[in-house]
């Protein structure tokens, strides 16, 4: 165990002591801050922009319906030709020209309506334009059914369901989304310091099995106390240039956003969260009771039993897939040869992401989402999108947790028993391109 101590400690001072480490510990957080506030204010002037569409109406109907907002501008052509309106419009630099011919009836003249412009439109503008017509054409059809306007304003008035719990608590839309996407942001954390750091131990075993320094180590030190000397040492040197990240980027980012005078709801636009959850919160930022209500969901949500599960899903998900990584680095001779053995362990976290999302968010208790949040390879990030939702009834059984972590342990003693097989021998292989079947064979010595 002082053995181990002793690497553990060279590992870590190995690390920081480096100095493209230092310079990224520290210059790294400027990035990520400054392409924060960079997305936020490009933002801020792109939602300023107002875009301008010349209208050519010849007919007598949609006269009153476009109006004007602050991010679309309509101008009226009149006496005008249909050439004409259009040089006018290119020349003005408008954004397009909306036509709508002469027509018996407010139908026939939205079937014969086009829209010019110098490129392909945005969605989004031509949704706004068709929103017109049809609404046009639905009162239209209903007036023609005998229904007046007092009596069409009462039906198009809008409804949403009313949920309760069966103890009263009301329930709100996109709550669940909402808190799985915190949970996958703990997962995705848990996948990024894989990938970044457990690359790390791989370069390093290359790094010094290719320098021959390894041969003189493994004369007084076992391989299975040098593989885990590097894993935890280098991840220890990982969890202080996170800690140092996340300290200094939250200073940096809250001294610049107060500077410059940003919002946080900048971000809202460029935003996207599957099932809608950004758009429920923004539709409904002008009630205030009912962001009170969302406010005191997400403070209700057991932040310190979410945190302690994450650092042991966080622990043994880095200590499993480091040892796979070490194990790699034990058996090639450069880093352009792990190529062929990488993806098959990205591929369970890629997996994990995005089947995660999809489950969780559709349904965190059927059988995909605990499958893959009881599956040891996929388990710490799955299991951390169902969590937030709590433990016990209404949230993930007791159970789920406690055979999730079960198998996690079992994983992590077999990972590693597997890779230090690999890693004994591989460490003294030179010279050849090993194969599947060559890391097999290794697992029999």
């Amino acid at each position: 165990m002082n053995k181990l101590g002793l690497i553990i400690k060279r590992e870590y001072l190995a690390k920081v002591r480096n100095k493209s480490f230092v310079i990224m510990t520290f210059l790294s957080p400027i990035l990520m801050v400054g392409m924060v506030v960079l997305i936020a204010y490009l933002t801020k002037i792109n939602d300023s922009e107002t875009r301008v569409i010349g209208i050519l109406n010849e007919s007598s109907f949609y006269s009153g319906d476009f109006g004007s907002t602050e991010a679309l501008s309509y101008v009226s052509l009149r006496d005008l030709t249909l050439e004409e309106a259009k040089d006018t419009v290119i020349g003005q630099n408008f954004y397009g020209l909306l036509y709508l011919p002469e027509g018996r009836t407010a139908e026939e003249v939205a079937k014969q309506a086009y829209f010019y412009t110098q490129e392909a439109p945005v969605s989004g503008i031509t949704d706004k334009l068709d929103a017109v017509f049809r609404e046009r054409l639905r009162q239209q059809k209903l007036m023609e059914l005998g229904v007046t306007a007092e009596e069409f304003a009462s039906i198009d008035s809008g409804f949403q369901l009313k949920t309760e719990t069966f103890e009263g608590q009301q329930n709100l839309k996109g709550i669940n989304e909402l808190k799985a996407f915190i949970g996958g942001g703990f997962g995705y954390l848990i996948m990024m310091f894989i990938i970044i750091y457990g690359g790390f131990v791989m370069r390093s075993v290359i790094e010094e099995k290719t320098s021959r320094i390894i041969e003189v180590i493994i004369s007084s030190v076992k391989p299975f106390q040098l593989m885990m000397g590097k894993i935890i040492g280098t991840s220890l040197a990982g969890l202080t240039q996170f800690a140092i990240w996340i300290f200094s980027a939250s200073l940096l980012l809250f001294a610049i956003m107060s500077f410059l005078g940003l919002e946080t709801s900048a971000f809202q636009s460029a935003s996207v969260l599957p099932g809608g959850a950004v758009n429920e919160l923004s539709s409904m930022s002008s009630d205030m009771s009912e962001m009170q209500l969302y406010a005191n969901e997400l403070f209700q949500i057991p932040w310190a039993m979410l945190i302690f599960f994450f650092m042991i899903y966080f622990v043994l998900g880095y200590l499993i897939y480091s040892s796979i990584y070490a194990a790699i680095g034990a058996a090639v001779d450069n880093e352009t040869d792990t190529q062929q053995f990488i993806f098959p362990i990205i591929l369970p976290l890629m997996l994990a992401i995005y089947v995660g999302f999809f489950s969780v968010f559709g349904n965190p208790h059927g059988p995909i989402a605990v499958g893959f949040s009881l599956f040891p390879l996929t388990s710490p990030i799955v299991m951390l999108m169902r969590l937030p939702g709590g433990l016990g009834e209404g949230g993930v059984p007791i159970w789920q947790l406690i055979l999730s972590i079960f198998f996690l342990l079992i994983t992590f003693i077999g990972i590693v028993w597997l890779a230090a097989k690999i890693y004994r021998v591989g460490i003294l292989m030179y010279g050849k391109k090993p194969s599947y079947k060559e890391l097999f064979k290794w697992l029999k010595y």
